[in-house]
């Protein structure tokens, strides 16, 4: 001991062999504590994998609405029936069922990129299954046989990369460009139908046309080593969890979690998810239908292939363009305001929709594409809104957009069979039109479009991720303020609470800075007056 010049009544106690364990105790606690704060990265290759998204999503989207605007020329080619030609596009949506609810669990056990490669090398075995169903020399049921079998493999590749879209945006994409990258590979599928259909009645015959999709299918096939299935931090905090199961998302959807566990989900938030996958559904089923059945809507009314082709491409191509707009707008301003966005754009689409049972006439082509232009618009925007809100309301990504998915290609099939078994007969004027399925159309599509009032659509995962972001920014916040003097702030007492907190050592009310290097804290002790 050693009196103090500063204060001579004062006993300072040299600690070295006791507090100087403590500061460093305390110091080396901060640094553990600061290297256990979550670092948020974004890297540039995420848009490498992005592209190769876009590209393998663009590509398998082609088969499944390649033979819509030839059905007359394929069945013609290949001495099959018109709805021998149907199957070529609903075979596609019978196996995707299946498929895109067991895309979660294979990419929960083996990641992104292996998914990937399973979806390249099917599309590959897909696109050339095809073209040898193309061979003169076989008979009519052995071309059919190889063209279903080439689809089934078409309906192989289509899921991964529809399903996998959110989830990869989750694991790569900061919230600033999270529903901007849902979108752009949400719309690829689509709007690869679209080129499809745009396509198939301009390369020549039905057997070149197959031919070309196959060369398509071969030569996106290197997309796939841009894809890579997580970065080395994650972007946010939801890209930082560990993946939840399929099977933990349907016993959350029953009510049979437990309220601690994560994938719990509030009653609320269960009845958004019902209410988003009828929508989902029935707006993506109508859109599957129109593309298969777009030959057989228009066709008896006049119209040709061409012009049905170009009218489900607008409906497409229109919607591509809307979603590329505001899908930047939902992740910087429209933040939180998915369940508006339904609430207004629902009703439009399905009174679009409702409307065909009269603008299907001979002689208004006008009308029509004005009508395909509405239903693009609107309900496009709602697959990356409808894919996100699922990922919102669930905090699963992958396990929502597969049940997303899935019921639409449910809903197509529906459709499809449905519509098919309306269509008139040859005696009606016009035979084969399809003014039945119309009005089956637009009251299905009204109907379960009614159900947009109940919904709520908060965004918890969006919630969850800002609450984390602002923490973390608040902890690696540091502040100082001014100490008093002793000889008038703590006079009489001893500085006895030393915390780190916030990157600071607090004295009570005082914040003192870390310092860059270890220091001793000595406690001083001030004697009362005799």
């Amino acid at each position: 001991m050693h009196e103090s010049q500063l204060y001579p009544d004062a006993k300072v106690t040299d600690t070295n062999q006791l507090t100087r364990r403590i500061s460093v105790t305390h110091i080396e606690q901060s640094k553990e504590e600061s290297e256990q704060l979550p670092v948020y990265r974004l890297y540039k290759r995420r848009f490498a994998g992005l592209f190769g998204f876009i590209l393998l999503a663009l590509v398998t989207g082609m088969p499944w609405a390649w033979f819509g605007p030839i059905s007359t020329d394929t069945a013609q080619a290949f001495d099959i029936s018109i709805d021998q030609v149907n199957w070529l596009g609903n075979i596609i949506s019978c196996v995707y069922l299946p498929v895109s609810l067991l895309v979660p669990v294979f990419c929960t056990r083996f990641g992104i990129r292996r998914c990937a490669e399973v979806g390249v090398v099917t599309l590959l075995i897909s696109g050339w299954l095809r073209y040898a169903g193309t061979i003169t020399s076989l008979s009519p049921e052995s071309a059919y046989a190889l063209l279903i079998l080439g689809q089934f493999f078409s309906a192989i590749s289509q899921p991964i990369f529809q399903v996998l879209g959110p989830k990869y945006s989750e694991m790569w994409f900061d919230l600033k460009g999270r529903t901007t990258a849902t979108m752009v590979i949400a719309v690829a599928n689509p709007v690869g139908g679209a080129i499809g259909q745009l396509l198939s009645p301009l390369i020549g015959t039905a057997r070149q046309s197959i031919l070309v999709l196959a060369i398509i299918s071969t030569v996106v096939t290197p997309a796939l080593f841009l894809i890579e299935s997580e970065p080395p931090s994650p972007p946010t905090y939801a890209g930082s969890k560990a993946p939840q199961s399929l099977y933990s998302l349907l016993r959350a959807m029953v009510g049979k979690v437990r309220p601690d566990d994560p994938a719990y989900m509030t009653p609320h938030e269960r009845l958004d998810f019902v209410i988003d996958t009828l929508l989902f559904g029935v707006l993506v089923g109508a859109a599957n239908a129109l593309s298969i059945l777009s030959a057989q809507y228009f066709e008896p009314e006049g119209y040709s292939d061409t012009v049905s082709g170009l009218l489900g491409a607008t409906l497409l191509l229109s919607g591509v363009l809307a979603s590329v707009v505001t899908a930047p707008l939902f992740d910087r301003v429209l933040t939180h305001h998915l369940g508006i966005t339904l609430k207004i754009l629902v009703p439009i689409a399905a009174g679009a929709w409702l409307s065909l049972v009269w603008a299907v006439k001979p002689n208004n082509t006008g009308g029509l594409f004005a009508i395909m232009v509405i239903i693009g618009v609107c309900s496009l925007i709602m697959l990356p809104v409808g894919l996100e809100l699922g990922a919102e309301v669930t905090r699963n990504a992958d396990g929502s957009a597969a049940i997303l998915w899935c019921a639409g290609n449910a809903f197509g099939i529906i459709f499809i069979l449905a519509e098919g078994a309306l269509r008139a007969s040859a005696t009606a004027s016009p035979p084969y039109n399809m003014h039945s399925a119309f009005v089956l159309h637009g009251v299905l599509v009204m109907v379960v479009g009614a159900s947009v009032v109940f919904i709520r659509a908060k965004q918890a995962r969006r919630e969850m991720d800002e609450r984390m972001a602002q923490h973390l920014h608040s902890t690696r916040r540091v502040e100082a303020v001014p100490m008093y003097p002793l000889d008038t702030a703590y006079s009489g007492q001893s500085i006895r609470s030393i915390e780190k907190e916030s990157g600071s050592i607090q004295d009570k009310d005082d914040f003192i800075p870390l310092p860059d290097k270890r220091v001793d804290v000595i406690e001083t002790v001030v004697q009362p007056d005799s």
